[in-house]
């Protein structure tokens, strides 16, 4: 089975070739389960080392659209690809501040890569990683799965077109078309990314390794967050989900853990104390504030928990997950 990840050098991207790698086989869309035979992980940049020289891996390094392109001397979608997973992307903040790089990165290469499945006459299963802001204000106080997307940013009118896109393609029989949303993942390890919500994994990274961080939103702010372990088992839920049971071809909300940032900080302080919090820097900006509170905070997800999918346990396990997988990253000491 040919398996491709886009954007599979990313920390998400990564993490799930690690994990479809130590499963060894995919189930596709409820079907019978196979063998993986080759992923081959398609980014901007190389992916980490284990991953570059495992024998069932094959990178493939470039412009996503220029990889895709029919003239292209790479293929970035091997012949008979049973499962593509969409990743690669913009981020929010990038998408905002650089519109032709958002539109290339999250309209044009989902196109291409859509034409590409269409014209290998295969009907590959896609997995579409789309996001929460394809809501937006005003928002009802709890986002169901049937809540209508209301985009208010760059970002997420690119995500939600992509959105329907995936659906329409699906529905000419092209692809089975799998879309979900992601949640705010944290935390992220590693450097910060351009993400606006890219704080929420900053204040909790930065303190515990002796770092500043700036918290731009004020206290109150509701945020719908997954640890990245919820997030790939999402993932590999919709490319083996029976397509009986996957259901309507519109997304789905993946779960989510609903807290407020002031949680955020207790959690913090549970876990490192005052030498962690101390290092949080809460003056708010203006523009992450209306970004991030223009999103929503609070979410229902029927769909997903049909499926099988259940939200972190609170957001002491999600941090405490984060020191048990990072120990190199943390240097403050820690609350028993």
């Amino acid at each position: 089975m040919q398996i491709v990840i886009t954007g599979g050098a990313g920390f998400l991207g990564a993490r799930l070739a690690r994990k479809l790698l130590a499963r060894g086989g995919l189930g596709v869309g409820g079907g019978k389960e196979h063998r993986i035979g080759m992923i081959t992980l398609v980014d901007r940049v190389q992916p980490p080392d284990d991953l570059a020289d495992h024998p069932k891996v094959n990178v493939i390094v470039g412009d996503l659209c220029e990889l895709l392109a029919p003239d292209s001397p790479q293929r970035a979608l091997p012949p008979e690809t049973a499962v593509v997973f969409h990743l690669a992307a913009a981020v929010s903040g990038e998408s905002e501040a650089d519109f032709e790089l958002g539109m290339r990165s999250n309209f044009l290469a989902t196109y291409a890569l859509l034409e590409a499945c269409r014209a290998q006459h295969t009907r590959p299963l896609v997995v579409y990683a789309s996001s929460l802001a394809v809501y937006g204000a005003p928002l009802p106080y709890v986002i169901e799965d049937d809540t209508l997307p209301t985009p208010q940013t760059s970002y997420g009118t690119q995500k939600y077109v992509g959105e329907q896109l995936m659906a329409d393609y699906g529905r000419k029989g092209y692809i089975h078309a799998r879309s979900v949303r992601l949640m705010t993942v944290a935390v992220r390890p590693g450097e910060p990314n351009g993400a606006a919500s890219g704080f929420l994994s900053g204040m909790f990274r930065e303190p515990l390794a002796g770092l500043p961080s700036r918290c731009p939103v004020p206290p109150e702010t509701m945020v719908a967050l997954s640890s990245p372990a919820r997030t790939i088992e999402g993932l590999i839920c919709a490319a083996t989900a029976p397509h009986a049971k996957w259901g309507p071809r519109t997304a789905v909300n993946l779960p989510s853990l609903c807290v407020s940032v002031d949680e955020m900080v207790q959690a913090l302080y549970r876990i490192g104390g005052s030498a962690a919090t101390d290092l949080l820097d809460m003056q708010p900006d203006r523009t992450i504030t209306e970004i991030i509170t223009g999103w929503p905070g609070r979410f229902e997800w029927v769909r997903a928990r049909d499926l099988g999918l259940f939200a972190d346990e609170s957001i002491d396990t999600i941090l405490r997950d984060y020191v048990r997988e990072n120990p190199d990253a943390v240097t403050l000491p820690l609350a028993a």
